[in-house]
């Protein structure tokens, strides 16, 4: 009896209602800033940098004579990077070269990709977000921040350029369960890659979509 009769003494000195009051404080207080910073935002994890693939190719049939290019090389617009037959093949616009084919003597069919390059600018950053995640609350324009796993601790800005209009998976599945199927929809970001030059595309990424 005694005993808590000094504990319920030790709750009613000031100093410790003071230290209790403090506690409850920044208790709420952390509770709230941690709502404010997760409030209107729509996380994306499995998101990756992905720029088209720009395939070059000769226009008639012919064997490889000779290639100009290698994969990593930097190159400009109209630039030779490989010769078919009596055709050279050049590039349409600057960009990367991320494949080629050097198999020289070998027999290639009209189209058939020699050379393979991507365009950096059009480098985006592809999420796939649930149909029930946030979906609805994300709109072309919103701004967006982004991280990738080869620099955790940076930060990239960039803005919601396009949202797909079909979801990724578009076939039907026939269920016994009468809980339907969550289909998946991709999200790209665009942002400035001259700004972070050390980007590369097939990067993986994490996405942040402020609403």
């Amino acid at each position: 009896m005694e005993e808590q009769k000094n504990k319920e003494s030790i709750f009613k000195k000031p100093k410790v209602q003071s230290a209790i009051g403090i506690f409850l404080v920044f208790v709420l207080l952390g509770g709230f800033i941690f709502w404010k910073s997760n409030h209107g935002t729509i996380f994306i994890e499995n998101s990756v940098l992905d720029a088209p693939v720009i395939n070059l190719g000769s226009t008639s049939a012919g064997t490889l004579n000779a290639l100009y290019v290698k994969e990593g090389d930097v190159i400009g617009s109209n630039a030779p990077v490989a010769s078919v037959g009596t055709d050279t093949i050049s590039s349409k616009q600057n960009g990367i070269v991320i494949n080629v084919s050097n198999n020289i003597g070998s027999y290639f069919s009209p189209g058939q990709s020699v050379v393979s390059m991507i365009h950096k600018e059009d480098m985006r950053v592809v999420g796939t977000i649930d149909e029930n995640k946030g979906l609805s609350n994300i709109a072309v324009g919103q701004n967006a921040t982004f991280s990738v796993d080869a620099f955790p601790s940076k930060t990239y800005v960039g803005i919601v350029d396009s949202i797909s209009q079909t979801s990724d998976d578009t076939g039907i599945v026939f269920s016994i369960s009468d809980k339907r199927p969550i289909k998946k929809f991709s999200i790209k970001v665009r942002f400035d890659v001259t700004k972070y030059p050390e980007l590369k595309n097939g990067m993986s990424a994490k996405i942040t979509i402020y609403e």
